[in-house]
């Protein structure tokens, strides 16, 4: 019986979400991204799941993994779309995004969590259901270093600075 009502709850939920809302794509830059976005008219919903090179691995000066400079990376964000031009008409219209979130993420013995902005910048596509865009999205993360083998133990917690990097390009599909 209770797998029959979450089977029924999730039909009733997909009834409500069209495949129209829905735009899927890749960002590639200070992080390599899947994205997901869920459009609801002036706003709308990214996910974002991939991994990111710009976090703070560093001890006092030591690598906590010299040969693994990369973390998984997780961002869920809620957009407003503030802005849009009609500069260019017979190439598309251009516009303006900002929102924010929560990013996530960690590798081996490092893990971070924090508050995250986006501002985008891009351009829809008039001819092609495709949108371009170029985002920065700084986080206020806070990390943990945590280490546990052999003559080596420690923790410690800090600002991850270099969160604040996290600029690159968008490319999505309008499903």
């Amino acid at each position: 019986m209770k797998k029959f009502i979450i089977a029924v709850a999730f039909s009733l939920i997909s009834l409500g979400l069209s495949a129209q809302d829905w735009a899927v794509g890749l960002r590639v830059g200070a992080v390599t991204e899947a994205v997901g976005q869920y459009h609801m008219g002036d706003t709308y919903i990214e996910a974002r799941f991939g991994a990111s090179f710009v976090n703070n691995f560093m001890r006092d000066g030591w690598s906590v993994r010299p040969d693994y400079n990369t973390s998984a990376d997780f961002t869920v964000l809620y957009n407003w779309k503030l802005m849009s031009w009609d500069w260019s008409p017979s190439v598309g219209t251009w516009f303006f995004d900002a929102g924010a979130g929560i990013n996530v993420g960690g590798a081996e013995h490092f893990a971070y969590v924090g508050l995250a902005g986006m501002a985008r910048f891009g351009i829809e596509f008039g001819n092609a259901p495709i949108a371009l865009s170029l985002d920065w999205t700084p986080a206020i993360s806070m990390s943990m270093i945590y280490f546990n083998e052999g003559n080596q133990h420690f923790t410690e917690a800090g600002y991850n600075g270099l969160a604040l990097a996290n600029i690159a390009i968008t490319c999505v599909f309008y499903l």
